[in-house]
């Protein structure tokens, strides 16, 4: 467990993942398991779909939910998804209380934090916990696939294009 103190520097620019090298051609970094699942949940459905579509051409399976509660839903219907992508500041559930009632059954889930609201985000949040990380709002499609394949791989598994 790490202090968000000991990140203070990096508030702006979270993982925004700007400059990262992606790994060499020769490195042992895979390419992406086929069935890779991600969970995504934000209120608001236009960001959804378009993480969704972004991870999609990126080789991910993505499935959306647009609150905590039908996060929680797909989950107890015998979704195991890999990584939790969520919006932080959601009504009815925070993000960080649905990683933590996703944990209890699934204590490995990663989770990478979406949020348009990092200010508050560090006042309410003040830990990082392996297998955590945020990503701020507005951000590219190109650093969203890289701040997924970072926290999934530890690298980026391979050179990252995204359609428009």
């Amino acid at each position: 467990m790490r202090s968000l103190q000991d990140f203070a520097p990096l508030r702006k620019v979270l993982i925004q993942l700007f400059g990262i090298t992606p790994a060499p051609q020769n490195a042992a970094a895979a390419a992406i398991p086929p069935e890779t699942v991600i969970l995504v949940v934000d209120d608001e459905p236009q960001i959804c779909e378009f993480v969704q579509r972004v991870l999609e051409r990126a080789g991910y399976r993505a499935v959306c939910a647009t609150s905590g509660a039908a996060a929680l839903q797909i989950v107890e219907r015998g979704s195991k998804p890999d990584l939790l992508l969520t919006e932080m500041m959601m009504p009815g559930m925070q993000g960080d209380e649905l990683a933590a009632r996703m944990r209890q059954a699934h204590p490995d889930l990663k989770v990478l934090y979406l949020t348009g609201f990092s200010q508050a985000l560090f006042a309410q949040k003040s830990t990082v916990w392996e297998g955590e990380a945020f990503l701020e709002k507005p951000c590219s499609a190109v650093g969203l696939v890289e701040g997924v394949s970072r926290l999934l791989h530890g690298c980026v598994s391979r050179a990252v294009t995204v359609e428009s």
